[in-house]
């Protein structure tokens, strides 16, 4: 069983979008950014930032959908929200109002692919440099298609997930996909076979 306070998130494999998102016992299909998991993410590159991040606050429609009773910080996204997305900016990778002269994506989106999101502690405390903004659990496409760096699943699988999420709760993304981690694996145990079968003589 997975830590119950660590959302972990792993492709399938490095070159798929596609993987699981596991939260003690339960977990539930997910897509991640075009530009795979990465390490030294930058703004603009479609990828999802490998490591360990808080889970700050929920921004959802309330008049597309009925919030679950849940324990993260709450409220409803307005027609006036977006999030900075320009470096240059002193409100990058923050909620803004829009208009903005800055760049900035809307929240208000008609796609619905932002009718729940929950804000990833990224680059956020402070900001800096070219790293990426706009890290969130967001309700994917129908197809799973890849995000822009973000982590997507269905309506009602983040739904469902949205109320197991507390305060403590940390959002773990994987850089080896699954399948790394079975050679990797696959591998430790040839090895450990070699040891096993080691005679004395041998040496």
């Amino acid at each position: 069983m997975s830590d119950p306070e660590l959302l972990t998130v792993q492709a399938d494999s490095a070159d798929s979008s596609l993987g699981w998102a596991t939260l003690g016992e339960r977990r539930w299909r997910c897509t991640i950014g075009a530009g795979g998991a990465r390490e030294d993410k930058v703004e603009g590159d479609a990828a999802t930032p490998v490591g360990t991040f808080p889970l700050r606050r929920i921004y959802f429609r309330n008049d597309r959908l009925v919030l679950p009773t849940v324990q993260l910080p709450a409220r409803p996204i307005s027609e006036h929200d977006g999030w900075c997305d320009d470096p240059r900016s002193p409100s990058y990778n923050r909620l803004v109002r829009i208009p903005n002269e800055w760049s900035h994506e809307e929240m208000w989106r008609a796609d619905g692919l932002y009718d729940l999101v929950v804000v990833v502690g990224y680059n956020d405390d402070p900001p800096e440099g070219e790293w990426g903004s706009a890290i969130f659990l967001h309700i994917a496409r129908d197809d799973l298609s890849p995000t822009q760096g973000c982590v997507a699943l269905s309506r009602d699988d983040l739904l469902e997930l949205v109320p197991l999420l507390t305060p403590r709760t940390a959002l773990r993304v994987l850089g080896l996909s699954a399948a790394e981690g079975t050679s990797a694996s696959d591998k430790d145990d040839e090895d450990m076979k070699q040891f096993e079968d080691f005679d004395d003589k041998d040496w």
